[in-house]
């Protein structure tokens, strides 16, 4: 269990408090104003706050609705000697656990912190629990690479050895990662799961490593990272394929030494966490292309772990259908006429295990079936014969079509831009003026697509 923190501004009501939660056994720690208690928080193991409401630099319900926000599972008694009916109605509607009033009564506090540290412990166990078997899918496995990957996860969890997982979308890789987790020396140890590609450049630093209070605008208190966070257990390193380069560099070292400083810190942070990386981009041509670090794959790259796309594990098809219908259906005992299945076999799939899943939620959801037919899943396929074709494609959109999104949009781009110039007598001024942008953004996408006058 954690700490008790006292935040008060009467220096011998912390001191005595605190002699009183010492002699109770517990470990306490004190604060003379709000900021400073937030503070606290951000590096230390607190499950009880002891809160006055009437603070310099930050009032106590603010305090109280900062610490109901960022830590949830720490419970709060707050206490006064200006007392209302009304402010103990408003802090507990904001999620105090109890309200004293001063002076306070030895007996009544000792009871009031039993009591909390009991509930904050019951709310960790809880969302421990809860996390570690929301919506969790089991791995179904019929075929020869999907039993070859079952024996390698075993394998791999008896050590705690750097896990790379790749594999096309929707696989199931951090479905991987999770079960090599579960099957660790880790397992009792929190599973911290991080998707690189959805932290923009500017907030991965901090999102990882944590920062300290003042770091930048927003810091105002200090904030663990997820290396932190998962300390004692593992991290998974989402989509490590598009990490920016500067990001990686940080990452290496921390995976080298599990050491590093908070953002805006000079402390160095020493924690104990076994790294698994997935990526669905082949990192070797990443690396040729000089997108990726090839120290940093080498570190990563312990235990390769390959996910085999849905394409190349056909018989697992009908059994994963099974198993979602039977868990997304709930108790209707809902299934599949062999023509539901035939269909469902003779579809690519091209999303994976994510898009079959899908799939089978919306069949269980929409389709009042028993069994399901073969035509109402050819329907949700949108494979019905009387349905319309897709229009085809023509001019610039059919050259584009078979390009990935960003090489479109840089063809177009470029493409929209030479017309304009073009049609202005290559004056940029007139070009931009046309297309609504100012002279200087021409002027760069035009060294960004080496656009040359009379092209």
């Amino acid at each position: 269990m954690g700490a008790v923190l006292v935040i008060d501004d009467e220096p011998g009501i912390r001191a005595t408090v605190k002699d009183i939660l010492e002699d109770e056994g517990y470990r306490a720690l004190t604060a003379e104003d709000g900021p400073t208690g937030l503070d606290i928080l951000g590096r230390e193991s607190v499950d009880t706050v002891i809160l006055d409401v009437w603070l310099p630099r930050m009032g106590g319900i603010d305090v109280l609705k900062a610490i109901r926000a960022e830590w949830p599972t720490i419970e709060v008694i707050v206490v006064s000697g200006h007392a209302s009916i009304d402010m103990a109605v408003s802090a507990v509607k904001l999620g105090a656990f109890d309200f004293i009033e001063k002076p306070l009564s030895i007996e009544r506090l000792a009871t009031a912190v039993r009591n909390a540290r009991a509930l904050s412990g019951l709310r960790v166990e809880n969302a421990r629990l809860k996390a570690a078997t929301a919506d969790q899918d089991e791995i179904v496995a019929r075929s020869a690479g999907m039993q070859a990957v079952i024996g390698l996860i075993a394998q791999s969890a008896r050590s705690d050895a750097r896990v790379l997982i790749t594999g096309d979308n929707g696989t199931g890789k951090e479905l991987a990662a999770r079960r090599i987790h579960e099957l660790s020396a880790r397992a009792q140890g929190p599973f911290v799961a991080v998707n690189c590609a959805a932290m923009p450049d500017t907030l991965i630093e901090s999102e990882l490593f944590g920062h300290e209070k003042g770091s930048f605008t927003d810091a105002v208190s200090r904030r663990k990272g997820k290396f932190e966070a998962a300390h004692g257990g593992t991290l998974f390193l989402d989509e490590i394929g598009d990490m920016s380069l500067q990001a990686q560099a940080k990452v290496l070292r921390a995976v080298q030494e599990m050491r590093f400083e908070r953002l805006g810190g000079e402390e160095t942070v020493s924690v104990d966490v076994r790294v698994i990386a997935a990526t669905n981009k082949d990192l070797e041509a990443e690396i040729a292309a000089g997108r990726f670090r090839e120290d940093l794959y080498f570190r990563l790259n312990v235990i390769p772990l390959r996910i085999p796309p849905l394409a190349e594990r056909a018989e697992d098809i009908e059994p994963l259908a099974d198993y979602f219908l039977a868990k997304l259906g709930g108790a209707s005992g809902r299934s599949l006429s062999p023509e539901g299945l035939e269909a469902i076999r003779s579809h690519a799939w091209p999303g994976n295990v994510r898009e079959l899943r899908n799939f089978i939620e919306r069949l269980a959801v929409m389709s009042d079936e028993e069994p399901i037919s073969g035509e109402t899943v050819e329907r949700y396929l949108r494979r019905d014969p009387a349905a319309p074709e897709e229009p085809a494609l023509d001019g610039i959109f059919a050259e584009l079509a078979g390009l990935r999104l960003a090489e479109a949009k840089n063809e177009f781009e470029r493409r929209y831009l030479l017309h304009h110039l073009r049609k202005a007598g290559y004056n940029v001024t007139r070009a931009a003026e046309a297309i609504g942008a100012y002279p200087s953004n021409v002027h760069a996408k035009i060294k960004k697509f080496g656009i040359e006058a009379g092209e």
